[in-house]
C-alpha cells in the first residue's frame, strides 16, 4: 500500500534529518546488507554440486557416488540453515556519543500464544477496515 503525501513528506523529513544527525549511520542504512546472503551463496553452490555429483552417479550407475551427492546436499541445507550458532542481535539504544549498542534476543522460537481476537473484535477484515477508517478520519 502506498504512503500517502502527507506520510511520504514527513518519511522524508525524518530521512533528511537523520542524515543531517548521524551520515555515517544514514549511509548504511541506504545500502542494505544482509550477512546471510553470502551463506546462502555458498549454500547454492554446494547444493548444485550435490546435485551434479548425484546425477553424475546415477548416470554411470555408481549407487555410492549417487549417496555421496545426497550426502553432500543434505550437509549443505544443514549448514545454510543452522546459523552461526550466535544470538541475533537488534539495534538496541542510542547511546549519548551516537554510537548504538545492540541488544542480544533470544533465537527464534515458539511464539507466546494470545488469546483470538476473532470472538470479541469481529473478523480480521472487519478490524482492518475499522483501522483504515479511523486513520483517515484522523488525518483530515
Amino acid at each position: 500500500m502506498p504512503l500517502s503525501e502527507h506520510e511520504q513528506r514527513m518519511l522524508d523529513q525524518m530521512e533528511k534529518a537523520l542524515s543531517q544527525e548521524d551520515p555515517k549511520f544514514a549511509s548504511q542504512m541506504r545500502t542494505p546488507r544482509n550477512p546471510r546472503s553470502g551463506r546462502l551463496m555458498l549454500a547454492a553452490g554446494g547444493m548444485l554440486l550435490g546435485l551434479g555429483v548425484a546425477v553424475l552417479g546415477v548416470m554411470n550407475q555408481l549407487i555410492w557416488l549417487g549417496v555421496v551427492g545426497f550426502v553432500i546436499m543434505v550437509a549443505v541445507a544443514a549448514w545454510a540453515f543452522s546459523g552461526s550458532g550466535e544470538q541475533e542481535t537488534t539495534l538496541g539504544s542510542v547511546q549519548q556519543d551516537g554510537t548504538v549498542r545492540p541488544v542480544s534476543r533470544p533465537k527464534r522460537g515458539r511464539r507466546p500464544s494470545t488469546p483470538s481476537r476473532t470472538a470479541s473484535g469481529g473478523s480480521l477484515m472487519q478490524r482492518m477496515e475499522e483501522r483504515w477508517e479511523r486513520r483517515r478520519r484522523e488525518q483530515w
